[in-house]
């Protein structure tokens, strides 16, 4: 069982890194990607939905597939999420223009998200309180670690391939990850509701595989075939010059309604699309399509920016208008629905919903690392090369995952908030010496110690605040409360970037105004990027102190047996 057990956690940690590395891979191949689409390089706003796509669907949907993986299971939401994941990615691979492209990224967000709250979950689901801070330690690391090798997954595919590689061997990873952990998982004793014991589905799989060879070959369009006699006229559309309007995009549409009405209706469906909609009915559809909707336009306000002169979008005020609609919405459901989304009261422990407040000032901080540190390198010794600036962050990765092992044996011993709030401070310390740093501290073996101790900081205190999450609410709501920790992190993130880029331009807008240099203003600009940062960590700091001082995460006796995942 602890064989089986470690396995799975393991499997389900690298699928997280996996996804999380997706959130970033398109920062190399974005201008690859716009002029595959058509879009100009010189018009980079145009491109914001292929970025702010995959946020929407990692983002907004979290909370309804946690919620989800409280009412199916872990496990069969980890491999949905794994397939969902896939399928985003072979559409990214094949896409022709831009709104197929945003689709792809999309469901790869949507899949991607799913991944995280799932493994939290199944972390408290497989070990008892006083035994989860490494496992959580671990998956927190990977998932911050995921974040950065993204880019240089990106960067060393490049190199080798064009782009759709990236996205092709992501549809590989992401099914090989799918059928391991689907062998893994514990066998039900009985067929999930809708299914029955049986012989296959093969009409749904013969319109599956119809579905897949015809949407494939509608989106690539093969020169081959367009230009036989015969072959050709699949290519030719009935009315208009739709690809869809072709025989062969005709074909898809059929073999795909074919696929859609049999998981609806067959005995036992190659889908099982009746019970998944049952459990999205369960889980409050409703309600999450608000909070979707309030998430979503934070997330369109803040991600279609232009970083280096605005906050956020000139749209921003309306997509916030319609947040804010959306949001009270949401809490007016929540307040009247028999079964909402969030179910009343699960996050009302000061240390749970402070996990949430604390959570979103550790991502304002730390997307100060994230994207700032290589930046300072690229302003400074590395110029010439994008990829040797993303390095620099190795020294400050190196550190991350050991600080997230050590923080989590440390919540067996020592208060989450102690622990948060120490290894904040530790950030908060590493970036007051960056905001020091000159045009050549790089060169230095001195710029490690910055480096690692804000790496290390950082990692000590991802586990703790899952921790102080998972012992504050009930088993089962641990999947939308890990849910709501991801999304308060990704939201400060969002929110962090834009706000201390601003406050960064007027300090270099400034600067130049004091006679400084172009070198020189973008030195000034970076330190007070990292200062901010510095004082984001202190606020997360002393939150975690103030409100995790109930969060019994070292004392609680285990339960008698461990609840099976999936």
């Amino acid at each position: 069982m602890r064989g089986a057990t470690r396995a799975l956690l393991t499997l389900a940690a690298v699928a997280v890194a996996f996804a999380a590395a997706d959130t970033y891979v398109v920062v190399l191949a974005l201008p690859e990607l716009m002029g595959s689409v058509g879009i100009p390089v010189t018009e980079l706003q145009r491109a914001a939905p292929i970025v702010s796509g995959f946020l929407l669907g990692y983002v907004a949907m979290l909370p309804l597939i946690g919620r989800i993986a409280d009412l199916r299971g872990r496990v069969p939401v980890l491999v949905a999420s794994l397939l969902v994941f896939a399928i985003g990615s072979l559409i990214t691979a094949l896409a022709y223009d831009l709104p197929s492209m945003v689709t792809g990224r999309f469901l790869q967000g949507v899949g991607g998200g799913g991944l995280v709250p799932a493994t939290l979950a199944l972390v408290a689901d497989l070990y008892p309180v006083e035994r989860r801070g490494v496992p959580l330690g671990i998956v927190s690391a990977v998932q911050e670690l995921g974040s950065v090798i993204g880019p240089l997954f990106g960067a060393a595919v490049l190199a080798l391939a064009d782009w759709r590689a990236i996205f092709a061997i992501n549809l590989a990873v992401g099914l090989v990850l799918a059928a391991a952990i689907h062998q893994l998982a514990p066998a039900p004793d009985e067929p999930p509701p809708g299914r029955s014991r049986g012989r296959p589905d093969w009409l749904g799989l013969a319109a599956a595989l119809v579905l897949l060879v015809a949407a494939t070959t509608t989106m690539v369009r093969p020169g081959v075939l367009q230009r036989d006699l015969t072959w050709g006229q699949l290519f030719v559309p009935y009315v208009g010059d739709g690809r869809w309007l072709t025989p062969i995009g005709v074909t898809a549409i059929g073999a795909g309604l074919v696929l859609l009405l049999r998981s609806l209706f067959a005995r036992r469906p190659l889908v099982d699309l009746r019970s998944w909609l049952a459990h999205l009915r369960e889980a409050d559809l409703v309600g999450a399509l608000l909070l979707a909707a309030a998430l979503g336009g934070i997330i369109l306000a803040f991600a279609t920016a232009d970083a280096e002169v605005q906050v956020f979008s000139p749209q921003g005020p309306w997509y916030l208008l319609g947040s804010a609609i959306a949001a009270a919405g949401f809490a007016w459901h929540l307040r009247h629905s028999p079964a909402p989304l969030v179910p009343r009261g699960s996050v009302s422990a000061v240390p749970a919903w402070g996990s949430l407040v604390v959570s979103f000032f550790v991502g304002s901080a730390l997307i100060a690392a994230l994207i700032d540190i290589p930046i300072y390198a690229r302003t400074t010794t590395y110029r010439e090369s994008q990829l040797l600036a993303a390095l620099v962050l190795v020294r400050f990765l190196v550190a991350l995952p050991v600080g997230a092992v050590v923080g989590g044996y440390l919540t067996r011993t020592v208060p989450a908030g102690v622990i948060t709030a120490a290894g904040m401070l530790g950030s908060a310390v590493g970036f007051t010496f960056m905001a020091q740093w000159d045009a050549t501290a790089l060169e230095s073996w001195t710029a490690n110690g910055p480096l690692l101790l804000c790496g290390f900081g950082f990692g000590l205190a991802l586990a703790p605040v899952n921790a102080a999450l998972l012992a504050s609410t009930a088993d089962a709501v641990h999947g939308v409360a890990a849910a709501l920790v991801v999304v308060a992190r990704m939201i400060g993130m969002l929110v962090g970037i834009s706000a201390l880029t601003t406050i960064g331009l007027r300090r270099f807008y400034a600067a130049q105004a004091e006679g400084l240099t172009g070198t020189e203003a973008a030195i000034v600009q970076e330190h007070a990027v990292f200062l901010g940062a510095a004082v984001c960590a202190v606020i997360a700091a002393v939150l975690a102190l103030v409100l995790f001082r109930t969060a019994h995460t070292r004392g609680l006796a285990p339960a008698d047996l461990l609840r099976a995942a999936g």
